[in-house]
């Protein structure tokens, strides 16, 4: 496993070491030990979740609060999406800016993201199934979301905002400015 950072603070790309011949592949996907040695961070997951989504669904930008606050180890695990993190710490130097990487089946990379950003993706395939590891258990309670086009952020998402489905949730979602977060 080798870990890579990113220019957002605490948030890293993993990257599994692979091994394939004639019957295919194996690779570890990830390991609590390695994951802490090699940054410092809890790596303790106490919650899976899986999504399955079509071509344009956009979901996000997600997040728990408070207490309920979550780390997040995500992955694409057929299809390609682009996925995107974005520091809402607001004593951190890069509070507000934000992270995109492609994940894939083919190139099995995750994205880490520590408690205190928000998360959301798009899909880029025909379909696509996301995983997301989380370190804390949900909590309707502990919702926040902000705008997927919010203008103060300006994410590109990869996808053309027209093609964009959205739940109503995230259609309505509030701005960075209004701080649900």
């Amino acid at each position: 496993m080798k870990i890579k950072e990113t220019p957002l603070k605490d948030c890293y790309i993993i990257e599994p070491t692979v091994f394939e011949d004639d019957r295919g592949y194996f690779f570890e996907k990830f390991n609590e030990q390695k994951f802490e040695e090699l940054t410092g961070m809890n790596g303790h997951f106490v919650q899976d979740n899986i999504s399955k989504s079509s071509y344009g669904v956009l979901r996000g930008l997600h997040l728990q609060k408070g207490e309920h606050a979550q780390a997040k180890l995500v992955s694409c695990l057929e299809g390609k999406v682009w996925d995107v993190a974005v520091d809402l710490r607001e004593d951190s130097l890069t509070f507000g800016q934000w992270f995109g990487i492609e994940l894939t089946e083919e190139n099995k990379l995750q994205l880490y993201i520590p408690r205190g950003f928000g998360h959301g993706f798009s899909v880029l395939s025909e379909n696509a199934v996301f995983a997301y590891k989380c370190d804390n258990f949900y909590n309707k309670e502990s919702e926040g979301s902000i705008k997927f086009n919010d203008p103060d952020l300006q994410i590109d998402w990869k996808i053309d905002e027209k093609e964009a489905v959205l739940s109503d949730k995230d259609q309505n979602a509030p701005s960075f400015k209004e701080k649900n977060f």
